[in-house]
């Protein structure tokens, strides 16, 4: 029998905009990095964690696309956002800060043209079942 490597080396998404420089600036002012960019495809990072931002859109999609980003400190995300001013400057939604039945502490920031974004925290008090082992 052939073995196959299959490691996986990454993962990303497609996020759309409905405005490409509009979407850039916004995610520059989330805390992302501009890596690249070409073709009409943006490539975003914030450490080893990345997406593809998107000349593109398409409202169905775009409305439908949640990403949920599991930070250490999501304090200091809500802090970091609302100092920005990310609500006023793009007029997005930013909800405040809840602790979750299912043991995560979050908010959501929605994005220029309709992608939610979830920043939430694993709750200190709360006993996983079925996570991932961290990296």
């Amino acid at each position: 029998m052939t073995t196959h490597n299959l490691t996986i080396t990454e993962i990303k998404t497609f996020v759309p905009a409905k405005d490409f420089e509009l979407s850039k600036r916004f995610y520059a002012d989330l805390g992302f990095q501009q890596k690249s960019e070409g073709g009409g495809i943006a490539y975003f990072a914030h450490g080893r964690h990345a997406f593809l931002l998107q000349d593109y859109y398409a409202q169905e999609f775009a409305d439908n696309l949640a990403l949920h980003l599991l930070v250490e400190d999501v304090q200091a995300w809500s802090r970091h956002v609302a100092e920005r001013g990310i609500a006023e400057r793009y007029g997005v939604r930013v909800t405040a800060l809840t602790e979750q039945p299912w043991g995560i502490t979050d908010f959501t920031v929605t994005d220029p043209c309709g992608v939610c974004w979830t920043i939430g925290q694993n709750t200190q008090s709360f006993v996983p079942v079925g996570r991932l082992d961290p990296v």
